[in-house]
């Protein structure tokens, strides 16, 4: 560990990115987590932390090192948080700054789960507490989502997304509205700079009501049951609701301000509210279900990731068959079950147990009197196992350290035996992890047999690294000669254990690929010799998908998930840089069997894009400035609607515009009994062939269609990619 430490800053030396060369590197973190597992390890747990503390010091990189969840860190290391909410972090020294390392806005998905996502609201809310209470950092994890390629997923059983719900997807699109809500947040929580640097401490705690509470920053004694206007100091007040259900009316600076449930409103000048963390003022883009998306409100309208122009994939496929167990190159026996991981070291998922079984015809005789079949039964198996009797596929478990019993089709005289461990990632976390192993765990027996059962786990094994399709390389352009290919003809039957391959065009453009392997079973893909990754058409449960979500309330992973009935995932993302203009070779190994005709490659881009907002709704934040000194101020503007498609696209249709009273959510709209006839034709002429737009919320827009009534402006459209000839225009 010191070695690779070592080296990893010597690198960033080398190439100047520490701070005080000129980089952007301020903050270094030694271990992860460490403290959750130090316990297991006793008194050499806390030895080993303090040796990592020290190590890191010694090397003298000129900025601070942090731990995270470590609260017996030494003086000199900063401990940090990682969770959903910090605000109720402290360090474990007044010397230290209040550091949360890891905001979790999404959790990650693992296969035949739903998926979790966080509402935006929630994620502002705890980010607004945290510096409401005297935070100092804050990070997020993840704000731009991934991809786990190749074999990279870890878990084990996470699946090859690692798209996390973050306010930029795995494809870098935005997802809105949490990218837009969060980057508001930011702006105000930037207008209150002055005030947060002024106070030496902790700020001026107001109780405001049984579940609220004020923090006042100011650079001076501030009487908070008066108004402050004209005085002359910095000051910056949060004001939070933590009930979750009521709204609340608090009294304050000698204004009453009303808080939703479960939200903080931030006054940069202790007097106007810029920003409340409940109230979402930026638009809402829907992406497509299957990619993972919640779409409570529009489950009629799922389909987002658009096919542009003509199909892509050629309609001929050619297979190959993958033998099962024994092939040729590295092959080994030995007595007994070997840990799957020792054996392979990691350079394949797969790994094939082999040894033969002799049945005689008494047993025949017996299972035929008996009316049943004989059974094999691991104690326990890791992530996959399948079993081969005589080259046959007999059955499969799925599971983490979980017990097999699977029936077993047997003839008279020597069967080969044939069990295929498969691995879905690494065990990524935890105590003695380097124990886990993967593969098989205690007796392979035999049961049912006419003499009783007969204990397999110290036979001869011959043991199979991997995949003769794998090492042959055959998914790679310059192997193609590796293996004999036939085409597959329409009627054909899928079998498992069958490689596929077929070519296509790269979609036109540069918006981001994906392809659609949910008519597939399992198995990995590749595409111009790239692995995209491993893809499991592992469906969720029926349950626990919510009709809507609740912003409000203490998140976990649990809450606001999507996906219930369907494939965890079934969208894989590939990177434009692996695609050439056209004969692109696509290769899938796939276990179970599947329908390759199925498959369909799309590009991923933002098509429907809406916003609802209400005259009451507070000021751009953009009509904020700051003066010379610092303070801020705001100009009494109308709120604005805004909306804005993917970079190079377009705003090309108007499909809902009402200013009134409309009823109803995104992709849900509909005109109420107060609207503006004119509201349509003006929003028209303000955003389409535009790439954003923005339309100020006021009468003096539309005209007043109902008086004495608040009215909103709700407004629907559809984002295009810009025509060969078309340049987007970002005026607005």
């Amino acid at each position: 560990m010191q070695i690779f430490v070592t080296k990893i800053v010597d690198i960033m030396k080398e190439e100047k990115l520490y701070s005080w060369q000129g980089g952007p590197i301020i903050l270094q973190q030694i271990e992860n987590e460490y403290g959750n597992i130090q316990g297991h390890y006793g008194q050499a747990g806390k030895r080993y932390m303090l040796w990592a503390a020290q190590m890191a010091l010694a090397l003298d990189t000129g900025v601070p090192w942090v731990m995270c969840r470590q609260t017996d860190a030494p003086e000199q290391i900063l401990n940090t948080c990682n969770a959903f909410y910090c605000d109720g972090f402290k360090p474990n020294s007044y010397n230290k700054p209040t550091i949360w390392t890891e905001d979790w806005d999404g959790w990650y998905a693992d296969w035949g789960e739903s998926l979790p996502h966080r509402p935006a609201q929630d994620s502002a809310f705890a980010v607004a507490r945290f510096y409401q209470r005297g935070g100092s950092l804050q990070n997020y994890y993840m704000y731009f989502g991934g991809t786990n390629f190749e074999r990279t997923a870890g878990g084990p059983l996470q699946i090859t997304s690692y798209d996390y719900d973050a306010p930029i997807d795995e494809y870098g699109i935005l997802r809105q509205p949490k990218w837009g809500h969060l980057k508001d947040l930011h702006a105000a929580i930037k207008l209150c700079e002055s005030a947060l640097t002024a106070v030496d401490g902790s700020p001026h705690y107001v109780k405001l009501g049984p579940m609220q509470e004020a923090h006042v920053y100011s650079s001076e004694n501030v009487h908070t049951n008066g108004s402050i206007s004209g005085n002359s100091q910095f000051c910056s007040a949060f004001l939070a609701n933590i009930d979750e259900h009521k709204y609340a009316s608090v009294w304050i600076f000698g204004k009453s301000y009303s808080l939703p449930p479960w939200s903080v409103s931030i006054l940069p000048d202790c007097e106007t509210v810029a920003f409340n963390t409940a109230r979402v003022g930026t638009q809402t883009s829907f992406f497509n279900v299957e990619s993972g998306s919640p779409s409570y409100s529009s489950r009629h309208k799922p389909r987002i990731l658009s096919l542009i122009g003509v199909p892509y994939l050629s309609t001929t496929w050619w297979t190959f068959k993958e033998p099962v167990g024994i092939w040729g190159e590295g092959i080994f026996t030995a007595q007994g079950i070997l840990e799957h991981l020792n054996v392979t070291k990691d350079i394949s998922d797969y790994l094939s147990y082999t040894t033969r079984v002799n049945i005689s015809e008494e047993d025949v005789l017996y299972w035929n009197s008996k009316g049943f079949l004989p059974s094999l039964t691991i104690d326990q198996i890791r992530d996959v196992a399948r079993v081969f009797v005589n080259g046959k596929l007999a059955g499969s478990k799925v599971g983490h350290w979980v017990s097999l019993n699977q029936p077993l089709q047997l003839v008279q005289g020597l069967n080969e035996l044939t069990l295929l461990s498969e691995i879905v990632g690494l065990q990524n976390y935890g105590a003695f992890l380097e124990k886990d192993g993967a593969g098989f765990r205690g007796q392979v027996k035999l049961t049912g047999l006419s003499n009783g059962d007969i204990d397999l786990t110290n036979s001869l094994w011959t043991y199979q690294i991997g995949l003769k399709g794998e090492f042959s390389r055959i998914y790679s352009p310059e192997y193609q000669g590796s293996a004999e290919w036939s085409s597959m003809q329409n009627d054909d039957t899928v079998s498992p254990f069958t490689w596929f391959k077929t070519m296509f065009d790269a979609p036109e453009g540069n918006g981001p690929v994906t392809i659609d392997l949910g008519s597939m079973g399992k198995g990995q893909a590749w595409v111009n010799g790239h692995l995209i990754g491993r893809y499991w058409s592992l469906v969720a449960p029926e349950s626990g998908c919510p009709s809507s979500c609740n912003y409000a309330g203490t998140y976990s992973d649990s809450k606001c998930r999507s996906n219930c009935g369907i494939a965890t995932q079934s969208w894989y993302h590939i990177p434009r840089e692996w695609l050439q203009e056209s004969g692109n070779l696509l290769v899938l190994f796939e276990e179970t069997g599947g329908d390759p005709s199925q498959i369909s490659l799309e590009v991923h881009y933002t098509k429907t894009i809406c916003s609802k907002i209400s005259e009451t709704y507070y000021p751009p934040l953009s009509a904020w400035s700051r003066a010379a000194n610092g303070r801020p101020s705001v100009n009494t503007v109308a709120p604005e609607l805004r909306l804005q498609c993917d970079d190079g696209h377009v705003i090309s249709k108007i499909t809902f515009a009402s200013y009134g009273t409309p009823t109803g959510g995104c992709q849900n709209f509909s005109v109420g009994n107060c609207h503006a006839s004119t509201t349509l034709d003006l929003v028209v002429e303000a955003c389409e062939g535009k790439n954003r737009c923005a339309i100020s919320v006021t009468n003096e827009v539309f005209g007043d269609p109902c008086r004495k009534v608040v009215k909103d402006l709700a407004v629907e459209a559809e984002c295009s990619p810009p025509s060969v000839n078309q340049e987007p225009r970002y005026d607005i």
